[in-house]
């Protein structure tokens, strides 16, 4: 049973070099802060970054895999607070989990959680399901 409070099932999502480039190539979004460590570090970055949407499109896969599609979800929304840094020839995690913050029937409101390296980097992650 689905009740204020319940904690959903924490999954872990990879991230590497590789899928930062499938990012951008599917994206279009071909900013060096995301490839280049050179120029990540020339502009102040610790190292290459993620993109902050594929960031907030995993944490949406997570709550579209929990929901049961996508046509569940009725709201969605996060604030980028960190980054998430990938250093060359490693993959990082980003963490997801999501906790029930409201019941209304069978609309639920999630309060979610992501961190990477143990640093949460969305703030303010919400979600309305319909479950």
């Amino acid at each position: 049973m689905i009740e204020v409070g319940t904690v959903l099932a924490e999954k872990i999502y990879f991230i590497d070099r590789a899928l930062l480039k499938a990012y951008a190539d599917a994206s279009g979004d071909q900013n060096p802060i995301h490839q280049n460590e050179e120029f990540a570090l020339s502009v102040g970055l610790p190292n290459v970054i993620a993109h902050g949407m594929l960031t907030m499109a995993l944490a949406g896969k997570y709550v579209t895999d929990w929901a049961g599609g996508s046509a569940n979800v009725r709201e969605f929304s996060a604030r980028f607070i960190k980054p998430v840094i990938v250093p060359a020839d490693q993959q990082v995690d980003l963490t997801v989990v999501a906790t029930v913050s409201e019941v209304d029937g069978n609309c639920i409101k999630l309060d979610i959680t992501a961190t990477s390296a143990g640093i949460k980097v969305l703030g303010m992650a919400k979600a309305v399901v319909i479950r």
